[in-house]
This record gives structure tokens, C-alpha cells and sequence, in this order.
């Protein structure tokens, strides 16, 4: 067993040096070895304005996929919207690319991670004038005035032709049993944008979860107890030091009701029922 570990962080070692510098940025992280299916949960109400909602992800670590919360944070800067990371299959390798803040959301494998998050795009919310206005049909806001006005809206046109079914919950792209989504030209174009890297409040985040035994996959059997983070990221929304903007050449105030697609992808390989664009809003 020592060994096999050996010999896969040494292949792995040879896979980092030999992906090119301009490429997005992507980790060879084991072969064979796809990551465990998405849990299904329920998204944590947004507890003030201006948060935006990172789904979680199986990373990699020490001991095997760990389970990162998803979780609120604040934005970097008007206007960002999060592309989250993804895995992908290629050679024989797993290999995850890296997600990352832009003036749009890029290509993110077709994975469908849920609350906007469909597979394509984002029908999460959009920026109005400064505003970030969250889609209610698939985003648990909280109530009182806050929430009133341009701060809210409903669209379920854009969730259901944004949507790849994945009642499998797969999470990954490509390979043995993968969701089947290529880029589009729209995906293709946002993600060759002038994008930051996750803030420091997010690496730290993942940080402290990789250091958490019971969001390993070996530990939890793929079920994390935590999904999801019941209050916002806290700490400094800054791009994170190692982190700096990059061009990508890779590739009413009153109760709402729970977003029932939950974080969860919504089935395999299928393409969405209608096209890709998501909201965007300057």
C-alpha cells in the first residue's frame, strides 16, 4: 500500500510538471480512482445580502476525497460570479481544474452542483447596478426588508434550460459513467475572461477541511455529515496571496421556500433542455 502511494504521488509529480503554465490551472490527483458522487442537502438560508453561495466539492487530500462545505461568501469584487471547480477525465487521470471568480461563469464539466449551479452557466442570481439579485427558485434567502425590492426574483426559465439531469449525482466529467458535456461556445468564451483565483476566506475553508477526518470519503463512506456551512465564510475576501488574476486558456420580504434541487446534480449524461446561457447582470 505504501508503495502504490509512492509510485501515484510520483506519477503525479510528472503529470503537474507537464501541464502547460498558460493552462487552467488542474492537479492530477490519482488513476482510476473517480471521486465519490455528490451528497444531496439543503442550501443554508443566505443570511444577509450581498453573500454569494460556493457549492461544495470532493477535493483531494493526505487520506484519499474529502468533502469541502459548501458554503456563503462574500464576493471579491462587484460583479464576480464563481465558476466552480470540477474533475475531469482524461488519459486515465482525474484531474480537477480549479474554480475561480470572473465577470461570468465559464465551463464547470456539466457537473450539476444545484442552487443555480445546473451544468451550464449560473441561475442563481445577477448583478444589477451594483446589486446582486438572488433567483429564488433555486437560492434560500432570508426575510425582512433586506430582501425587498431589486434584491429578489423569480425565474424558473433559465434553471430548466441551464439544467443537466444527473439523478445519478455524478461528479465528475468525462471517463467511465462521467456526465457527457463539452463546453459551449458561450462556456468557452467566459472562460477564456480575465478571472481571480478563491479568495484567502477560501483556501482557508478548504484548509481547515481537509484537516477534518470526517469529511475523508474513507472516514464518512461518501455521506460528509457537514454539506454544508450553516453560517458565511468568514475571514478576508481578498484574493488569496498565491493567488493573483490570471486570463484562462483552458478551457418581497416574506418567507421563501427551499430550493428542492438541493445541491444536488439532477442525472447523467443528458444534454439540458434548451440551451446554455446564464443570468448575467453589470
Amino acid at each position: 500500500m505504501r508503495f502504490l502511494r509512492s509510485a501515484r504521488l510520483m506519477l503525479l509529480a510528472l503529470f503537474v510538471c507537464l501541464i502547460p503554465a498558460t493552462s487552467q490551472a488542474a492537479v492530477l490527483i490519482s488513476v482510476g480512482f473517480a471521486p465519490p458522487v455528490l451528497p444531496v442537502y439543503v442550501q443554508p438560508v443566505c443570511p444577509e445580502p450581498g453573500l454569494m453561495w460556493t457549492p461544495g466539492y470532493w477535493a483531494y487530500g493526505p487520506d484519499g476525497y474529502f468533502w469541502v462545505p459548501g458554503a456563503w461568501v462574500p464576493a471579491p469584487y462587484v460583479g464576480a460570479l464563481w465558476t466552480p471547480g470540477y474533475w475531469g477525465f482524461a488519459g486515465g487521470f482525474y484531474v480537477w481544474h480549479v474554480g475561480y471568480w470572473g465577470p461570468h461563469v465559464g465551463y464547470y464539466g456539466g457537473v450539476n452542483y444545484g442552487f443555480g449551479y445546473m451544468g451550464i452557466g449560473f441561475a442563481g442570481g445577477m448583478w444589477r447596478g451594483g446589486v446582486f439579485a438572488y433567483n429564488t427558485a433555486v437560492m434560500h434567502v432570508g426575510v425582512g426588508p433586506g430582501w425587498g425590492g431589486n434584491r429578489v426574483y423569480n425565474d424558473t426559465t433559465i434553471v430548466h434550460n441551464t439544467t443537466i439531469v444527473n439523478n445519478n449525482h455524478v461528479s465528475y466529467n468525462g471517463g467511465p459513467g462521467g456526465i457527457n458535456h463539452q463546453p459551449t461556445p458561450q462556456e468557452n468564451q467566459y472562460s477564456h475572461e480575465q478571472h481571480t483565483a478563491a479568495t484567502t476566506a477560501q483556501m482557508n475553508h478548504q484548509n481547515a477541511a481537509m484537516h477534518n477526518t470526517n469529511n475523508y470519503a474513507k472516514n464518512n463512506g461518501g455521506h460528509p455529515a457537514n454539506p454544508a456551512m450553516s453560517r458565511p465564510m468568514g475571514g478576508s475576501n481578498t484574493p488569496h496571496a498565491n493567488n493573483t488574476p490570471h486570463s484562462n486558456t483552458g478551457n418581497s420580504p416574506k418567507p421563501q421556500s427551499h430550493p428542492q434541487n438541493q445541491s444536488h446534480p439532477q442525472g447523467q449524461s443528458h444534454q439540458p433542455h434548451g440551451g446554455g446561457g446564464h443570468d448575467k447582470g453589470h
